[in-house]
């Protein structure tokens, strides 16, 4: 049996964003113990010019939605971009997972050759479906969930691959 677009996409952002909810918390644990404010964790950044942790996060989830809708040919939820706290971070999460859960398999299968606009500020880009999905949406969603991860790690958050990866199933 060949792997459906619907399995390469939403399990996988589930699964992804459900372990961002556990590195979270663990965030929020490791600022107690160490006795400093968590909301100092959201303006970090790897270098001067990298977006900061609350950006990485809100563009993950961006990438999981907007990557649902528009193979589904749905409309996104829209989310305000204002999140200034690890829980209203967590919500956001919870409802991208909400989100993309809700989508019917139905909706997504079969769009491997549908035609997927995705609007820029330097115009439109226009990809078949499956393409879309493989060389856009999943390294754009790896890369902002892997530096949220990093962010967290070079904060003294105690992470390691097995969190990363999460529990195998």
């Amino acid at each position: 049996m060949s792997i459906s677009m619907h399995s390469a996409s939403v399990p996988v952002f589930v699964r992804m964003l459900g372990n961002l909810l556990d590195w979270l918390d663990k965030a929020e644990a490791h600022a107690a113990a160490k006795k400093f404010d968590a909301s100092v964790l959201l303006g970090t950044r790897l270098a001067p010019d990298m977006l900061p942790f609350t950006k990485q996060i809100q563009i993950a989830c961006d990438a999981a939605k907007f990557g649902v809708a528009r193979l589904a040919g749905a409309e996104a939820p829209k989310f305000e971009d204002n999140e200034a706290t690890l829980e209203e971070l967590r919500e956001r999460v919870r409802k991208t997972i909400a989100y993309v859960r809700s989508v019917p398999a139905s909706q997504i299968d079969g769009t491997e050759d549908k035609d997927v606009v995705v609007p820029r500020r330097d115009g439109s880009l226009t990809l078949k479906g499956e393409p879309y999905l493989k060389h856009f949406v999943l390294p754009n969603f790896y890369f902002h969930i892997t530096t949220a991860y990093a962010l967290l790690r070079h904060n003294g958050v105690e992470l390691g691959k097995g969190d990363y990866l999460g529990a195998l199933k």
